[in-house]
């Protein structure tokens, strides 16, 4: 059954971190990190609509005026979410550039900012014509209950940790997944098309199931048939169990952390978590505030996660990379036996 979700570091371990998150059938994604992202091509950075930063050391976002200059002149409106000063560091570099020609442009570019407190989030909107000067002269304020995307379909929640400073990670998760049966289709006569989408938010909207579904398919769309919704649910789609996808980086390991990262990637079918040193290099790990190899197995395999990958290795381990990688595994499967040891 394939996936929706096809998630990928958008550099090699020694690099930026940042994970791509592309929509299967849709012209969208989702980013979690923003630093050098150069390997991502222009194409695949417009499908973008959310961006969630960690927290904005240089390696964490300095990708962001790439995305600012390619959505330039462009009809989109785009959402970030970071940590406590996010608003600030925003502000700042658009304050940076000179904007005194952007009411030229035709199309409306607008940039939502969200920063992520404890208890409440702090929300202004920067649009591009008006030379990105905050709408608001005092952020709005909400509640904050860790979810900071809520849609149909999905929901990404985010965990508060410590880098030394405030430092989020993100769990994106599939209310349930849709996959569309092919060969049924074919026997009916019916082609994969937009329809697919509309269909999609049908079910996940919990839509009435005697109400009636229309399909648009062929050449422009010209040729339709209309369905009941459960009964063209019955035939063409399969519902199996969403993916749950979870990013952690740039973290010390202390107790709360530890307790936090397990309970926030519990059963998740992919865990990218940061083992910048390994375990006999522990000392530099805690003065620098990062995991080990070691500890982000552990921890992984604490939260009987699927499949798990380390990366944003620390440069002393350049063509040791494997050194990395087996410690982790080996923790990993570890913890694995003493869950399963503890559950017998």
């Amino acid at each position: 059954m394939r996936p929706a979700f096809h998630p990928r570091l958008i550099n090699g371990p020694f690099d930026d971190p940042g994970l791509y998150i592309p929509f299967l059938f849709e012209n969208r994604a989702i980013l979690f990190d923003l630093g050098e992202i150069h390997s991502i091509s222009p194409k695949d950075i417009l499908k973008i609509s959310h961006i969630f930063i960690t927290h904005t050391h240089m390696d964490h976002f300095v990708g962001f005026e790439r995305v600012l200059r390619l959505l330039l002149g462009r009809e989109k409106r785009v959402n970030l979410y970071g940590p406590k000063g996010f608003l600030k560091n925003v502000e700042g570099k658009l304050s940076g550039y000179s904007w005194n020609l952007v009411n030229n442009f035709q199309n409306q570019l607008i940039l939502n900012i969200t920063e992520v407190r404890e208890n409440h989030l702090l929300k202004n909107q920067y649009i591009c014509q008006e030379g990105f000067v905050p709408s608001r002269r005092i952020p709005s304020k909400s509640r904050c209950d860790n979810i900071l995307l809520n849609e149909h379909g999905l929901a990404v929640s985010t965990v508060h940790l410590d880098h030394e400073i405030p430092c989020l990670g993100f769990s994106m998760k599939e209310r349930f997944h849709i996959n569309i049966l092919k060969d049924n289709l074919e026997k009916m006569g019916l082609e994969i098309g937009p329809w697919i989408k509309n269909f999609k938010q049908a079910l996940y909207k919990d839509l009435d199931p005697n109400s009636i579904f229309e399909v648009h398919y062929g050449k422009e769309n010209i040729r339709k048939s209309q369905f009941v919704l459960g009964e063209l649910k019955d035939q063409i789609a399969l519902i199996t169990p969403g993916q749950k996808i979870t990013y952690i980086v740039d973290v010390a390991y202390t107790d709360d952390n530890a307790s936090k990262i397990v309970a926030f990637a519990k059963d998740s079918d992919y865990l990218f978590i940061e083992a910048a040193f390994l375990e006999k290099h522990k000392d530099i790990a805690k003065q620098k505030h990062h995991l080990t190899a070691k500890q982000a197995g552990c921890l992984a395999g604490e939260a009987g996660v699927k499949q798990f990958t380390p990366f944003h290795f620390s440069p002393r381990y350049k063509d040791k990379e494997h050194l990395l990688y087996e410690e982790a595994q080996e923790a990993y499967k570890e913890a694995i036996q003493k869950n399963r040891s503890k559950s017998i």
